[in-house]
């Protein structure tokens, strides 16, 4: 049993990797190369790049607001399984749930005090 199950894993892995293969190759065949200045410039979310050093310095507060995000999108990835078996847990759970909202919004709480959700 466990030999057909390694060769049915074996098989898929096989024919993925070969699609790929043969779609990256046509590809390659198929497209016209014209290398231009305009090509090989930097562009990302419709703004031309900037000239000069691209190592500029990026305020930290962008950097701060995005850890920020991240750690209420994290939130909200331990919260969506939870409220989805909520009835089944009991009150230990909702306690555990209770608690672990509490130390986030503590945690929501001294980053306003601290200023890093002023933009000005």
């Amino acid at each position: 049993m466990m030999v057909s199950e390694i060769i049915y894993f074996s098989m898929f892995t096989g024919v993925g990797i070969s699609i790929v293969v043969i779609l990256l190759g046509l590809a390659r065949l198929l497209t016209t190369k014209k290398p231009s200045e305009a090509k090989l410039d930097v562009y990302e979310c419709g703004v031309v790049g900037v000239t000069g050093d691209p190592r500029i310095q990026i305020k930290m507060r962008y950097y701060i607001f995005g850890l920020l995000l991240i750690i209420f999108d994290v939130e909200m990835i331990f919260m969506f399984p939870w409220a989805v078996v909520f009835k089944s847990l009991g009150l230990f759970a909702f306690i555990e749930m209770l608690i672990f909202i509490a130390i986030l919004l503590l945690g929501l709480l001294y980053a306003w005090r601290k200023g890093v959700l002023k933009w000005v």
